[in-house]
């Protein structure tokens, strides 16, 4: 059975666990870029069907989730076979969108925190992972927030597509570091900024395929390998990657590649 389909306890979270109703749903942070926030939040209600504007999202998901499995295996030493192989670990998942991260993680037995800008997000998030029995605890909030309030440290950082989404990068990935526990990670997941990432990852996904809407990228805001391994120079970190992942039109299914042209991971570990 996959990683995606493993269930943990089923469990509702009470009302004073994690964050209650009544904290402000507000997230305010340098990293945000209202425009983007808004379209999401647009969209917010869409996030769970696979057949609509995420689509392609969740035909993407198994080859992401495999890739964060298996380097958060190799780094804590579990049985990536295992039913909940990350018992007692916890992570965050920054940007989670709907959740489509945050609960196969919870499944593979991670604590999850999860957070987002958009607070329409974190409802759609929230509601679908209290109809399934997950307990995750979800907020509107930035990363920026959660280091001032002293969130943390946690044994894995996530955060997928959202860097090439934030207004100042540096300053948000630096943050993401400075939540990574003595011994942990840090995954990032973005866009190239080369001439396929221009071609495939813009043009052809937004005009083309349109596999998501015109506009949702700007392709000045994708990030080369170098970059991010340059904005965490000064953190007490070990950068390893990029990871490519290439989608296959014929089998119609994401993979893990040598190629990082266009989509790709960088992993940070903490010492």
């Amino acid at each position: 059975m996959s990683a995606s389909n493993d269930t943990a306890t089923p469990r509702i979270p009470r009302p004073q666990e994690g964050f209650s109703a009544s904290e402000a749903e507000i997230a305010s942070g340098a990293s945000i870029d209202p425009a983007d926030v808004a379209r999401f939040s647009a969209q917010a209600a869409e996030w769970w069907d696979a057949k609509g504007p995420f689509a392609p999202l969740h035909r993407f998901n198994p080859a992401r989730l495999k890739l964060i499995r298996d380097h958060a295996a190799a780094r804590f030493g579990r049985d990536s076979r295992a039913r909940q192989p990350f018992g007692g670990l916890s992570l965050i998942d920054i940007g989670c969108g709907g959740g489509l991260l945050a609960e196969p993680m919870r499944r593979m037995g991670f604590d999850v925190t999860a957070i987002d800008a958009s607070s329409e997000n974190i409802g759609t998030a929230r509601a679908h992972a209290n109809q399934v029995g997950l307990d995750i605890r979800y907020r509107a909030a930035t990363v920026e927030q959660m280091e001032a309030e002293g969130a943390g440290p946690f044994d894995v950082v996530l955060t997928m597509e959202v860097i090439e989404h934030v207004a100042d990068p540096e300053s948000f990935i630096r943050t993401c570091a400075r939540l990574v526990k003595p011994g942990g990670l840090l995954m990032v997941m973005t866009l190239n900024r080369t001439v396929r990432s221009l071609l495939l990852g813009k043009v052809a996904a937004e005009y083309v395929l349109r596999w998501v809407p015109a506009g949702t990228h700007d392709w000045r805001q994708f990030l080369r390998p170098d970059e991010i391994r340059l904005m965490l120079s000064e953190e007490p970190l070990s950068l390893h990657g990029p990871y490519g992942l290439a989608y296959d039109p014929l089998a119609d299914r994401w993979s893990e590649t040598d190629d990082a042209a266009v989509n790709y991971m960088m992993v940070a570990l903490r010492d």
